[in-house]
């Protein structure tokens, strides 16, 4: 029996939707949005496009003398990821530690996106890693861009992670030195050093991607990108007062994650703003509120772990024996409505053939079309024009696309200098000198707003800027040919002593910091365990990374199954899983609850199996 003749055998007066209908409607959304060219309709941020990726909070023209020496460990990458990693290193007492961060500065992702509005959506109590290290509580219960700025800071203050810290350099190239069994990292800096251990940490939401649209060489007003934002054109700061747009007619192209939370900021001020959307955001509401500090004082040791934990789970609808099963909820946010929802959905029968785990598939589907009416019907609530109202409707499952929070982006196409370009999953047809063209219409704008995310599908070197050679002068790029190859997500055959972080064949979960803590947690255990051994190299056996890989094929459709019948995006490859895993494929299929169960077992057991010391 399929799913949709078990949905449509519930007892009547169980639900109040049409599951079928739904599904049909999420179908035909997302196929008129596959389009042949998949990740390459965007265009590499370089040449005449390379001003997309200056750095513009740093005073031109820095210089330092080369560093020719010797580290323990080099993390790439300054952002939670290498913050992280390098904490638990220091709290270990590794004293040699050397971040190399292409920005001015620490903070990763919180560094570049410093646009109006910015702010995490996930809520800052489990988001901002190491609170009770650092002995900090947020103001806010979702902070904005400057205090997770600053929390970045803090962290690097209180580990001494500026000390031997390489700011405004980026890697030219990183070789294994078979003979010290070191690697040898240059930058553009001419820096020579020699790494025992490398992290690689340069995170994947960090390179600007542009979308390839005809004649966007051809347009001669401003432009810059979300992540690059130009207060010198706009006025301002990331708290709003953009001035300068008064008599500006502004042109945002997205309408994902960054725009939700931008856009009411330069509606507020511009003279007009054109919004151009190929799909909808999901837009739940915020409803943020200052830290109550009656509440801090009934916290106790180990509290914000505790709190991770539940919302992994809560969110975590891939295990089924640990997705949703924690209560009471400690979060009580849009991110585990979907977790509530099953379980109020829980006395549903279903035909005495279904097996629990197909129960539980399909009382999670309808939590979720449930938990997507409710957003659609926000929209009808809140946008007054009944067609921008139809446009603003997202039709597919919750967590096809990174859900939206924000309480301010719907009203704003309330206002009569606001209007919603629905391309209605087509995208711009083409920008000409003056402005940008759909459905034969030009609209005119004085200012392009790129708010078109990071590169996620494309090349792993055209992101890092840099390839890595390990034992016998191999790329990383060869031997990754196909996609990567490792143990655990965290090693690979060939390149010793190099460590990856993010997501590379392990899991991920909605909250990034969490992942990173535990993946900082176990590199560090194993640098401990060689360091104890006296061991010189690190290193996956061959044997080892196959049969993970080969796990990772085997389970990882659970999750591509999920993604297929998702509206093409970074999550899904822009719906070309044929041609690449996307951002959440080829990932261990049973979820970040029972991948972290495995690597902490294989941890404990002691032998580090398929892992050689030597």
């Amino acid at each position: 029996m399929s799913d949709a003749d078990k949905v449509s055998s519930l007892k009547p007066g169980g639900i109040d939707f049409d599951a079928d209908a739904l599904r049909t409607r999420y179908r035909a959304e997302r196929d008129k949005r596959l389009r042949p060219d998949g990740n390459d309709q965007y265009i590499e941020t370089k040449g005449d496009f390379s001003r997309y990726v200056d750095d513009p909070y740093v005073q031109p023209g820095f210089t330092r003398k080369p560093i020719d020496d010797a580290v323990e460990v080099v993390i790439i990458g300054g952002g939670f990821g290498g913050l992280l990693a390098a904490a638990r290193l220091r709290e270990a007492g590794v004293k040699s530690i050397r971040i190399i961060e292409k920005a001015g500065d620490f903070g990763g992702t919180w560094y570049w996106n410093r646009y109006p509005g910015a702010q995490c959506d996930v809520e800052s109590y489990i988001y901002l890693p190491l609170l009770e290290e650092t002995g900090y509580m947020p103001k806010e219960r979702y902070s904005y861009a400057p205090e997770i700025l600053e929390h970045s800071r803090r962290i690097g203050e209180k580990f001494d992670l500026y000390r031997d810290a390489c700011f405004q350099t980026q890697i030219k190239a990183l070789t294994w030195n078979e003979e010290e069994s070191r690697w040898m990292v240059t930058t553009t800096r001419d820096d020579v050093m020699r790494a025992r251990f490398v992290i690689m940490s340069s995170g994947p939401l960090n390179r600007p991607k542009l979308p390839g649209i005809p004649g966007i060489e051809t347009y001669t007003g401003h432009t810059f990108h979300t992540s690059r934002w130009d207060y010198d054109y706009t006025g301002g700061d990331t708290t709003g007062n953009l001035h300068k747009l008064a008599d500006k007619r502004v042109a945002v192209i997205g309408t994902g994650a960054t725009a939700v939370q931008c856009v009411p900021y330069v509606a507020q001020y511009a003279q007009h703003l054109y919004v151009f959307q190929r799909t909808p955001s999901s837009v739940d509401e915020r409803l943020n509120q200052p830290t109550d500090p009656e509440w801090v004082k009934t916290l106790t040791p180990g509290w914000q772990k505790r709190r991770m934990d539940f919302f992994n789970a809560a969110v975590n609808f891939t295990d089924l024996s640990h997705g949703g099963k924690i209560e009471p909820d400690q979060v009580g946010d849009g991110w585990t409505d979907i977790n509530r929802f099953k379980g109020e959905l829980a006395r549903l029968k279903l035909d005495s053939d279904t097996t629990p785990a197909e129960r539980e598939r399909l009382m999670i589907e309808l939590a979720d079309f449930r938990k997507m009416n409710q957003i659609r019907a926000r929209v009808d609530r809140v946008v007054k024009d009944r067609q921008t109202a139809e446009s603003l409707k997202p039709w597919y499952r919750l967590f096809c696309k990174r859900p939206t929070f924000n309480d301010e982006y719907l009203p704003a196409f309330n206002r009569p200098n606001v209007t919603l370009i629905d391309t209605r999953g087509r995208g711009v047809d083409r920008i000409t000198e003056k402005g940008l063209v759909f459905d034969r219409v030009e609209y005119q704008a004085d200012c392009i707003i790129f708010a078109t995310g990071f590169e996620v599908g494309t090349a792993y070197t055209r992101r890092a800027g840099f390839d890595v050679h390990g034992r016998g002068g191999e790329s990383l790029t060869e031997h990754w040919r196909g996609g990567p190859k490792t143990l655990h997500g965290f090693y690979s055959a060939g390149f010793p002593n190099l460590f990856h972080m993010g997501i590379t064949q392990n899991s991920v979960t909605a909250n990034f910091p969490h992942m990173l803590q535990d993946q900082a947690h176990h590199i560090t255990e194993v640098i401990q365990h060689a360091k104890r051994s006296e061991s010189r190299v690190i290193e996956p056996s061959p044997e080892a990374q196959a049969q993970w890989c080969e796990t990772i094929e085997r389970t990882e459709s659970k999750s591509r199954d999920f993604q297929l019948e998702c509206t093409p995006g970074y999550y899904n490859n822009e719906g070309q899983l044929d041609k690449g895993p996307g951002f959440v494929g080829g990932l261990y299929g049973g979820g970040p609850i029972e991948f972290q169960k495995i690597v902490d077992e294989w941890l404990s057991a002691g032998g580090m199996k398929g892992l050689k010391f030597s």
